[in-house]
C-alpha cells in the first residue's frame, strides 16, 4: 500500500508536468498539435488518478465549516463568470445597436438600407486618409458593413501607400473610393447622403436621364425661384438621375436617351401632335410623370389633351380643388387650401412611407373603375377624411367654403395621385410605336414594385420583346417646387415617384437627413440677461440663502 500511495502522490506532479509541457508545445511548436493533445490527455488522466487517491483527505476537508463557506463563495463567482461569458457569447452572435440621439444621427436612412440590402455582388470601399482620421470614417462606414455582408471597408494611409493612392487617382485626403465590378466612384465626404450617392452611382453604373418637357409654361428645372424645381433636380442627381429639357414641338420625337418624361404644371395645353408623341411613347414602354394643377374655372378642364391622355390610361382628372378642413395643415403653417396627406394606400411609390406631405391647390385624380383596356390605375396619395373636392371654384375666391354634396362636392378622402403600369409589346425589328398588350392580357401590378426590364434600359422584360410602360399623375405641381419641397416628405414623395418610373425601386425610401442644427441663436439682449443671471443673480441667491441660514442658527 505504501508503494501505491507513493505512486499516486507522484502522479499528481507528473500530471502537472505533462499539462505544462502540452501548453508549451502548443505555442512553441504549432506543427506538433498531435503531441500537444496527447500530452494534455495524459496529464489530465494522472491528475484524476492523484485526486481519486486522496478521497479521504478531500472528504475530511469538505466537512469543515470554512470549506462549505468557501464552496458557496466559489460557486457564486463561477456562476457570475458563467453569466458574463454566456451574455458575451450571445451578443457576439446577436449584435444589436441603439441610436439614442435626437435626430438618429448614427442610424442609416431607409434609402441607404434598401440600397445595401439589394446588393447581390461584393463592393469594396477604400478610405484614403491619415491614420488619425480613420475613426471619423469608421463611425459611419461601420454601419454600412453591419447592414450588408457584401460591403468590405479598407482604410489606406494615403501617405504610407502613395502607389495605391495614385492607382485610384486619389487627389485629396479623406477620399472614399467605391469599387463595384469594373466601376469606380470617388466621394470626398463622410456624410451619409454623399456616401450613399457614391454607392448608388457605383452600383447603378450608367446614369438615367429625366427630361422635363418645356414650351407650355411648365416649371423650370433650372430655376432657384420659389416656383422653380432646382432643389428637386439636385436631389435627382444624387439618385443618379441626370436632368435635361426638351421641347417636343421642336424635336418632333422623344429623345432616344430619355428614361422618364416629366410635364410639370403646364399653363397651356400640349399640342395634339405632342399628345400623340406622348401616346406613342407610352405605347412603346415609356415612362411619364404628369403634374397637373387645378383649372382656374370649373368650365375649363385645364390641359384637355393631357387630361384625355390620362383618361386613356384609366385616370379621371377632376375639375375641382381639394379643400382640407382637418386642421393638420396648421401644423405646417398652411390653410385649408393646402390638403395634407398622412397615410397612403399601398403602392411601391409609398412603400414604408410615413411622412406628412402637403399639396398647395390640388385637384382630384381618380382611377377609373375597372380600368381602360387593361390599364388599371391605383391611388397612392389621398387626403384626410375631413377634406373634400370642391366643385364650385368661385367660392374659393371668397374664402368661405363648405362641403355641399348637393352642389357636386365629393367628400374625402380624396385621391390626388395615381399610377398605372402595363406590359407592352415592342416590335422585334425596333420599329416605333410598340403595340400595347391585348385587351385580355394581364396588366402589370402598379403596386408590386417589380421592374419588367430590370432597370437597365434593355429589352429584358418578363417575356422576350416586352417592356413595361408606367404613368404617374399628381393633381398638383406646387408640392415639388422649391417653395414647398422642404415640407416634411414632399421631396421624398416626388423622388420616389420618379425612381419608380425609372425602375430604380431600391431607391424608393426615406432619404438621409443632414444632422439637425441644435445650436441656440440669441440676441444681444438675451445674452446680456443670461450673463446677469449667471454672474449676479444665481450667486446672489446662493449667498442670500447662506446668510439666512447662518442668521437663523445664530438666533437659536
Amino acid at each position: 500500500m505504501p508503494m501505491v500511495a507513493n505512486l499516486l502522490h507522484w502522479s499528481g506532479w507528473a500530471g502537472v508536468g505533462l499539462v505544462v509541457a502540452a501548453v508549451v508545445t502548443r505555442f512553441a511548436a504549432p506543427e506538433q498539435q498531435g503531441l500537444s493533445w496527447w500530452l494534455s490527455v495524459a496529464g489530465i488522466v494522472l491528475l484524476a488518478a492523484h485526486t481519486a487517491g486522496q478521497w479521504r483527505q478531500i472528504a475530511t476537508f469538505a466537512r469543515r465549516r470554512q470549506t462549505r463557506y468557501g464552496a458557496v463563495a466559489t460557486s457564486g463567482i463561477v456562476l457570475a463568470l458563467g453569466i458574463v461569458v454566456a451574455v458575451n457569447y450571445i451578443l457576439s452572435r446577436q449584435n444589436v445597436r441603439w441610436d439614442l440621439t435626437a435626430g438618429g444621427q448614427y442610424s442609416l436612412s431607409d434609402q441607404t438600407r434598401r440600397v445595401l440590402e439589394s446588393l447581390e455582388s461584393p463592393i469594396s470601399v477604400l478610405v484614403f486618409a491619415r491614420p488619425e482620421e480613420f475613426p471619423r470614417f469608421r463611425d459611419r462606414l461601420g454601419e454600412y458593413e453591419y447592414v450588408s455582408s457584401q460591403v468590405t471597408v479598407e482604410y489606406v494611409d494615403i501617405d504610407g501607400d502613395p502607389v495605391r493612392a495614385r492607382q485610384y487617382d486619389v487627389q485629396s485626403y479623406g477620399t472614399i473610393v467605391f469599387e463595384f465590378e469594373d466601376r469606380i466612384e470617388r466621394v470626398v465626404s463622410s456624410s451619409e447622403q454623399e456616401l450613399t450617392n457614391g454607392l448608388i452611382k457605383a452600383v447603378e453604373g450608367e446614369e438615367r436621364t429625366v427630361y422635363f418637357v418645356q414650351g407650355h409654361g411648365e416649371r423650370d428645372p433650372a430655376s432657384s425661384e420659389r416656383e422653380g424645381y432646382s432643389a428637386l433636380v439636385e436631389a435627382l442627381e444624387r439618385d443618379n438621375l441626370g436632368v435635361e429639357t426638351v421641347v417636343l414641338a421642336q424635336t418632333g420625337a422623344v429623345p432616344a436617351d430619355a428614361t422618364v418624361l416629366v410635364i410639370a404644371g403646364p399653363e397651356t395645353d400640349v399640342l395634339p401632335a405632342e399628345a400623340d408623341l406622348l401616346r406613342e411613347w407610352l405605347d412603346g414602354g415609356g415612362k411619364l410623370l404628369l403634374l397637373l394643377d387645378p383649372p382656374e374655372t370649373a368650365d375649363e378642364p385645364g390641359a384637355p389633351n393631357l387630361v384625355a391622355l390620362a383618361a386613356d390610361w384609366g385616370m379621371e382628372i377632376g375639375t375641382d380643388v381639394v379643400v382640407d378642413a382637418s386642421g393638420v395643415g396648421q401644423l405646417l403653417g398652411t390653410d385649408a387650401s393646402v390638403p395634407v396627406a398622412a397615410s397612403y394606400p399601398p403602392h411601391a411609390i409609398t412603400d414604408r412611407f410615413n411622412l406628412l406631405t402637403a399639396f398647395p391647390l390640388a385637384r382630384s385624380v381618380r382611377p377609373v373603375a375597372g380600368g381602360v383596356e387593361g390599364r388599371i390605375a391605383q391611388t397612392f396619395v389621398e387626403t384626410s377624411p375631413r377634406s373634400w373636392a370642391e366643385r364650385d371654384l368661385s367660392e374659393l375666391a371668397g374664402g368661405e367654403v363648405a362641403l355641399d354634396e348637393a352642389a357636386g362636392d365629393v367628400p374625402g378622402p380624396v385621391p390626388i395621385a395615381a399610377a398605372v403600369s402595363l406590359i407592352v409589346d415592342v416590335p422585334a425589328d425596333g420599329d416605333e410605336g410598340g403595340a400595347g398588350a391585348d385587351a385580355g392580357g394581364e396588366p402589370a401590378n402598379a403596386g408590386d414594385g417589380e421592374s419588367a426590364e430590370g432597370g437597365d434600359g434593355s429589352e429584358s422584360g418578363p417575356d422576350a420583346g416586352t417592356v413595361e410602360a408606367r404613368l404617374a399623375v399628381f393633381g398638383d405641381s406646387d408640392f415639388a417646387a422649391n417653395g414647398a419641397v422642404g415640407i416634411q416628405g414632399n421631396s421624398d414623395l416626388a423622388l420616389n415617384a420618379l425612381n419608380w418610373l425609372a425602375e430604380q425601386e431600391s431607391l424608393i425610401a426615406i432619404r438621409p437627413r443632414e444632422p439637425e442644427d441644435r445650436r441656440i441663436t440669441l440676441t444681444a439682449d438675451q445674452q446680456m440677461r443670461i450673463n446677469w443671471l449667471a454672474l449676479l443673480m444665481i450667486p446672489g441667491a446662493i449667498l442670500g440663502v447662506g446668510v439666512y441660514t447662518w442668521w437663523n442658527r445664530r438666533q437659536q
